[in-house]
């Protein structure tokens, strides 16, 4: 079996890969085109020897096969280079996502305390200090209530979480 065939060969598998990928939902497709692409002019390279030759001869390259290495390493930096963007993107997102918890759970921990203490102005917590997280149970507020989980799954109903 011949290189170009064996190429070929993979190639037709790898796009085959990427369908079964896609149908599964285990790949997005605007990553897939990318690599659907670069399998099929794989192919085609595979198919058409004479193709790599003479564009490698419009190019100026010596020897065909290191054309396709500079092209092989061009897709990768593209590929990492749009990953890395994916990667940022995430990273901020997350942030957003966390702030927004962290400011909906001291809303509902400030709804809670006022629920049990009447409606009495609270402080805002500094740094970081949250009244339900505290050990000892706050004036006018029963022990039970202090700390206890606002997830009514959660294991012991109402019962101070340690």
């Amino acid at each position: 079996m011949s290189g170009y065939a064996f190429a070929l060969g993979a190639c037709v598998l790898l796009v085959g890969f990427l369908v079964v990928l896609l149908r599964t939902r285990r790949l997005r497709e605007k990553y897939a085109v990318a690599w659907i692409v670069v399998g099929v002019g794989v192919c085609v390279f595979g198919a058409f020897p004479g193709a790599v030759e003479w564009l490698a001869r419009v190019v100026g390259v010596q020897t065909p096969s290191n054309l396709l290495f500079a092209l092989a390493l061009i897709v990768l930096l593209l590929v990492c280079i749009q990953l890395s963007a994916e990667i940022t993107t995430l990273e901020e997102e997350t942030r957003t996502i966390v702030e927004e918890v962290a400011l909906l759970r001291l809303d509902v921990e400030r709804a809670l305390l006022r629920s049990v203490a009447g409606d009495a102005e609270l402080p805002l917590p500094a740094d970081g200090y949250s009244p339900l997280d505290a050990a000892a149970p706050l004036d006018g507020v029963p022990a039970d209530h202090v700390g206890a989980s606002l997830d009514p799954a959660a294991p012991g109903d109402g019962e101070t979480s340690a």
